[in-house]
């Protein structure tokens, strides 16, 4: 009875993430994970990945963490941001497609179709063997004020503790990642439609630890 569950769940996750426009992630479970200190501790970067497809639930999580709500009262994220502009987004690239982290509504929206993880990978080929790959993205017009030196700033801090908080979660969920700032940045913009305010700031491959 149990195995013919998990073949009907890893049947449901295929379709889900092979053919739906949307995705709705799963509640974020809080409660699972190493204490801090010890995910502390085993933080490393990881270039090599195992091709298994990532659960939904670990998909859900990790984005959650990664920028996610947390106090929906407020609409306050995992991770704080310059000004509280939320100016970080999370596009996560999959074998399927390419999809959009809505925070807000904890899902995915369907952005580009296609395998694109190469362009984020660009010359690292093994990179492209992750079965997901986030980019983070800061659109400086969020930011209320300040000029564009300013703003840069602002930005690269922001994405960096988005990739800090994918990081942690990794250590403390037994999966692999690693911040990586190498990609094909014109083929990605074009690719998205991003506007002029949208930069490309870190790319962070994700998989479960290779045997």
């Amino acid at each position: 009875m149990i195995k013919r569950y998990l073949i009907w769940a890893m049947l449901v996750a295929a379709a889900v993430f092979g053919q739906e426009k949307t995705i709705k992630l799963n509640p974020p479970d809080t409660t699972r994970g190493l204490p801090v200190m010890t995910a502390l501790s085993l933080r490393a970067s990881v270039r090599d990945f195992d091709t298994t497809r990532i659960s939904l639930q670990d998909l859900s999580d990790l984005l959650w963490a990664a920028n996610g709500i947390n106090r929906p009262e407020e609409g306050k994220r995992t991770a704080p941001s310059a000004m509280n502009a939320q100016d970080v987004d999370v596009y996560v690239f999959m074998e399927s497609g390419g999809y959009l982290y809505r925070a807000l509504e904890h899902q995915l929206d369907w952005v580009v179709a296609g395998d694109h993880r190469k362009l984020l990978a660009s010359r690292q080929e093994s990179v492209a063997k992750a079965p997901v790959i986030c980019l983070l993205v800061s659109d400086v017009s969020r930011f209320r004020f300040g000029d564009d030196s300013q703003k840069y700033v602002w930005s690269a801090e922001d994405a960096g503790i988005v990739a800090q908080n994918m990081a942690i979660f990794c250590a403390a969920t037994g999966l692999s990642t690693c911040p990586r700032a190498f990609m094909e940045i014109e083929k990605l913009t074009d690719l998205l439609q991003l506007k002029e305010t949208q930069r490309l700031m870190l790319n962070l491959p994700v998989g479960y630890k290779k045997k």
